[in-house]
């Protein structure tokens, strides 16, 4: 992997991460406020999932 492929990487996260409050800014401030009201240890099993599929779905891709 390059370093082309890691910033078009990156620039694609960022692209989908600003369409839901782009679309739809009163449902991302209220799940973002449902967010803050978890406890860490739920914040930490959501980001280890998400890190874990990432991670699965690069393996599998690269294969």
């Amino acid at each position: 992997m390059d370093s082309d492929t890691l910033w078009m990487a990156l620039a694609l996260v960022l692209v989908i991460e600003g369409l839901f409050p782009f679309i739809s800014p009163g449902n991302w401030r209220r799940m973002f406020s449902q967010l803050l009201q978890l406890s860490d240890g739920q914040i930490r099993t959501f980001a280890m999932v998400s890190i874990s599929a990432g991670l699965l779905m690069i393996w599998l891709l690269g294969s």
